[in-house]
C-alpha cells in the first residue's frame, strides 16, 4: 500500500462510502475519482440535518455547540442548492 495521504483521503472513503471496488478505482481516472468524492461529501452536507426541527437542534445544541453551526451550514447550503435549482420556499416569519 501507498504510504501517502492519497490511500487514507481518496481511496478508502471510495470504498467505504461509494462502496467502489479496487479494480473500478484503478480504471477509474483521478479526475473523476475527486469529483465522486466531492459529490458524496456534498450529498452527505445537504442531507446531514434532515427530520430535525429547529427546536430539536436547539436542544441538542445545548449538550454540543458546535450542533448549531452544522445546521446553519446545511440550511445555507440548502437554501443555495433550492436557488440554483429554482424552487421556491415559503417565506414565513413563524419562528421570528
Amino acid at each position: 500500500m501507498l504510504e501517502s495521504p492519497e490511500a487514507v483521503l481518496l481511496y478508502i472513503p471510495l470504498m467505504k462510502e461509494i462502496g467502489m471496488s479496487w479494480n473500478e478505482i484503478k480504471c477509474t481516472p483521478r479526475r473523476e475519482l475527486d469529483g465522486l468524492l466531492s459529490a458524496c461529501h456534498e450529498y452527505k452536507e445537504l442531507h446531514s440535518m434532515d427530520g430535525y426541527t429547529e427546536k430539536q437542534v436547539a436542544d441538542m445544541s445545548k449538550d454540543n455547540p458546535q450542533v448549531r453551526s452544522q445546521y446553519i451550514r446545511y440550511l445555507e447550503k440548502k437554501r443555495k442548492l433550492e436557488d440554483r435549482i429554482g424552487l421556491k420556499r415559503n417565506n414565513t416569519f413563524k419562528g421570528v
